[in-house]
């Protein structure tokens, strides 16, 4: 047995977000695997040099400007996927469908790292698009894996799935990231077999990691979202001894309007 640190963090622009990623693994060593989304840069422009002076091998997809996941890791993984793998990417999406989901098995343990469409607006195409995205990921644990696997299923999945996960819910019942039908393909999702490990160790009111940039103040009045998420079937759960929410990111200058969420395993 080992204790293994996994976590999660939308850096909203993974260069921009160096110097804060920098005091973080200068301060703690960094997690032994650290799923980022919303990189923001083509594969070419990956700071992978970064990443390894601290010890992580990378596994990324990205575009430029745009969506972008990568997965780090203090030891070299098995294989690695992109996409949903099933053949369905609409209208065009091939490539931002490949920078929003990205599939890393070590051993016998699976990571899928991804970053759902946030939805824009309720009446906007991209709503429905990203119905059909929890859909697909749903496919893809049936298609792929069994809920007796040692998986997670992590990133920015840009749904708060119930009211304590949100200042003000009754304020936001037509937001694309809370409103009924998103909530619902999220629980549809973990019916599968998922535990929605960060309230199995957190469950009480104001734990967010996403606080807007447009609030203001909205850090320190802890007005929030808990829309990054850490997933796992039974075994991962049993497995988890804790998780972390790393305030301070959001607090360091020039931060990502998301924090990084962190599990600690005994794996």
């Amino acid at each position: 047995m080992a204790l293994v640190k996994i976590a999660t963090f939308n850096v909203n622009s993974v260069k921009s977000r160096l110097p804060v990623l920098k005091q973080w693994f200068d301060a703690s060593e960094g997690p032994d695997i650290l799923c980022l989304q919303e990189t923001k840069c083509k594969d070419s422009d990956f700071p992978k040099e970064f990443f390894e002076e601290y010890g992580y091998f990378c596994t990324f997809s990205g575009m430029k400007a745009y969506n972008g996941v990568a997965v780090l890791s203090k030891f070299k993984p098995d294989a690695a996927e992109f996409g949903l793998g099933d053949g369905k990417a609409e209208g065009g999406r091939e490539e931002s469908e490949t920078a929003r989901v990205i599939r890393v098995r070590f051993g016998d343990l699976n990571i899928i790292n991804a970053y759902v469409p946030q939805g824009k607006e309720i009446e906007s195409p991209e709503f429905p698009y990203k119905l059909r995205f929890f859909d697909r990921l749903l496919s893809l644990l049936e298609r792929d894996y069994k809920n007796t696997d040692k998986l997670l299923l992590l990133g920015d999945l840009n749904v708060a799935p119930t009211d304590i996960d949100v200042t003000h819910p009754e304020n936001k019942e037509s937001h694309v990231c809370f409103h009924r039908d998103v909530k619902e393909a999220f629980f549809k999702l973990i019916s599968w077999g998922l535990v929605d490990i960060f309230r199995l160790h957190r469950p009480g009111e104001g734990e967010f990691s996403f606080w807007d940039y447009r609030v203001k103040d909205a850090l320190k009045r802890n007005i929030g979202w808990r829309i990054d998420h850490i997933l796992g079937t039974k075994p991962m759960a049993d497995a988890c001894l804790g998780v972390e929410v790393e305030r301070e990111l959001r607090a360091m200058e020039k931060p990502s309007d998301h924090t990084a969420v962190v599990a600690s395993f005994e794996l």
